[in-house]
């Protein structure tokens, strides 16, 4: 039995200001950002976690820090890095800036996987290598219990993939800073199952 412990990373000042990071934008948390880390942290640490997996980006390594500052294996992936927003990552949150995420995530909604922004990535570009990252994490059989840090987009696009839902279904899956989603492997269905979602608790 293998348990998924799937967090979105700590708060950073352009989260804060409405600003998208995305894949390109290399962010560090706030102050705010620390205090998530170290409350997540503080209530899951006696987890028995056997690997934390992040993405390539420093927001989520900071977030799992103490994790791995406990002698933890850690494995970066690339694959789960935030979906690219080209043109739109770093600029200000402007009423054109909204109007256009409105409208490509109107387009998901309605089946377009390959809606995009110029220079960016669509879900469906970004799920194929968060599929290479599920394939790997369930390939390593020995972890039985694994800390995921990574992205609120990608983390909506993940969790479709691991409950095999279809990307229209993404906004479903809502997300603040440092928020858990736990999902188990049954063995006898060969699927994932959603035991936990938008868990803040650790943050109350």
């Amino acid at each position: 039995m293998k348990e998924l412990y799937i967090i979105r990373h700590g708060e950073t000042e352009l989260n804060r200001l409405g600003i998208v990071q995305g894949r390109g934008v290399n962010a560090d948390l706030n102050p705010t950002g620390v205090a998530q880390a170290a409350a997540f942290f503080n209530k899951y640490k006696s987890v028995p976690f056997d690997k934390v997996y992040t993405s390539s980006l420093v927001r989520t390594h900071q977030t799992v820090k103490a994790f791995i500052d406990l002698g933890l294996p850690w494995e970066q992936l690339p694959e789960l890095d935030e979906m690219a927003w080209g043109e739109w990552e770093g600029k200000p949150n402007t009423e054109e800036a909204r109007t256009a995420f409105r409208e490509v995530v109107r387009q998901w909604q309605l089946g377009n996987y390959d809606a995009k922004f110029g220079g960016g990535e669509s879900p469906n570009e970004v799920g194929l290598r968060l599929a290479k990252a599920i394939d790997h994490i369930k390939h390593q059989t020995e972890e039985k219990t694994v800390l995921v840090c990574m992205h609120g987009r990608a983390m909506r696009l993940i969790l479709c993939l691991l409950l095999e839902k279809p990307y229209s279904d993404m906004e479903e899956f809502l997300h603040t800073n440092t928020t858990l989603y736990r999902l188990t492997f049954d063995e006898k269905t060969g699927k994932f199952i959603l035991i936990d979602a938008n868990n803040t608790s650790h943050l109350v």
